[in-house]
């Protein structure tokens, strides 16, 4: 068997919503779309038993974690995309958000015993979704009018909120605090707004990354909190070969051995979704000690330099990201999110679950 996989510690995952409880008070909405960030969607749910309701992005994914159990509040953070949808929504007790006018038509012709919960959509700011401010007392109304519509909730998102220079946060928050509805449950605060806006917890935070163990505020930026990663990226050295210098690595040859050395080749590549193009030096750890990854990265392999290491021999594990090398730090390097790292895992990588 290949030796590449990713090892998902639940212990990790139940400590991260820990934290999130003890920064906020607030009910949490643990945000698992997008097959949990990578790391398996019903895996999540079912180890995030704490959690008071789980988010996710259609009503696929709401009727996947059903059929696995998961009893929660299912929010679907962009409600439903045909009025097809709205009866199944309602037999699965699944909480919809609601956006847009098209929505609001489609519910009015809605007929049926069947209850459920909604949130409205506010758009304070990140003008992508929602109803702007002005609009939301008739929509509220409108939605309240419906036999089958029980608890109502407002919910925007934040837009800046990882940077805290910028003004939009405040803003935002003012204007989701303006909104004349004090028996609404309100939710505006993802992950940056958990960590890092104190007056944007409101009733319900939204945590995503932070709950896998990244921070969404940098590298740079002191966290108020300690997060354990969730996911690390395993595989083992292949061969170990000693080159000599002058010697041309991998694919193109753009790396050329600076003199005699031995370099290491890791079973794992851009077909497991390890990126292949870094714009800066980026290493891997090899025995516990950093090996920097030279030449380029192929579909199943990568190499790297062991001259720190001369004792590294087949077998060894490697570690991609994750334990001792935070994802922030491979994704920068390959400028680009750590987001995109944890759900560009590929399929034919083994995940490997830890209770």
């Amino acid at each position: 068997m290949r030796p590449a996989y990713a090892s998902l510690d639940a212990r990790a995952l139940r400590h991260n919503l820990a934290q999130v409880r003890e920064l906020t008070g607030a009910r949490v909405m643990a945000i698992v779309k997008a097959n949990g960030y990578g790391h398996g969607l019903v895996w999540v749910a079912k180890a995030l038993t704490g959690a008071d309701a789980f988010g996710v992005a259609s009503l696929e994914e709401g009727l996947e974690l059903r059929a696995a159990g998961i009893q929660q509040e299912i929010c679907l953070l962009e409600g439903f995309f045909e009025a097809a949808e709205i009866p199944i929504i309602l037999r699965e007790r699944l909480t919809p958000v609601i956006h847009d006018h098209h929505q609001l038509e489609a519910l009015r012709h809605v007929r049926s015993d069947r209850r459920c919960d909604a949130w409205i959509k506010v758009d304070t700011g990140m003008h992508r979704l929602g109803f702007d401010p002005a609009e939301v007392p008739a929509v509220a109304a409108d939605l309240a009018a419906l036999r089958f519509v029980d608890r109502l909730g407002l919910l925007s998102h934040l837009a800046c909120a990882e940077d805290f220079a910028s003004p939009v946060t405040i803003l935002q928050i003012e204007a989701l605090g303006r909104l004349p509805f004090p028996g609404l449950r309100r939710s505006l605060a993802n992950s940056a707004g958990v960590m890092g806006w104190p007056a944007a917890h409101a009733d319900w935070v939204r945590p995503g990354l932070m709950l896998y163990g990244v921070s969404p505020l940098g590298r740079t930026v002191p966290a108020p909190t300690v997060l354990k990663p969730v996911m690390t990226l395993r595989s083992r050295l292949i061969s170990v070969r000693r080159r000599k210098e002058g010697d041309a690595i991998g694919y193109g040859g753009d790396y050329r051995c600076r003199e005699n050395m031995p370099v290491g080749v890791v079973g794992v590549g851009y077909g497991d979704g390890y990126p292949r193009e870094f714009r800066s030096a980026v290493s891997v750890l090899v025995q516990g000690r950093r090996a920097p990854v030279i030449g380029r990265v192929s579909m199943d392999m990568l190499t790297v330099d062991l001259r720190d290491m001369p004792q590294a021999q087949v077998g060894d594990e490697v570690i991609l990201w994750g334990e001792g090398l935070p994802v922030e730090e491979v994704a920068e390097a390959a400028g680009t999110i750590p987001y995109r790292l944890l759900c560009g895992l590929t399929q034919r990588l083994p995940r490997r679950e830890c209770p």
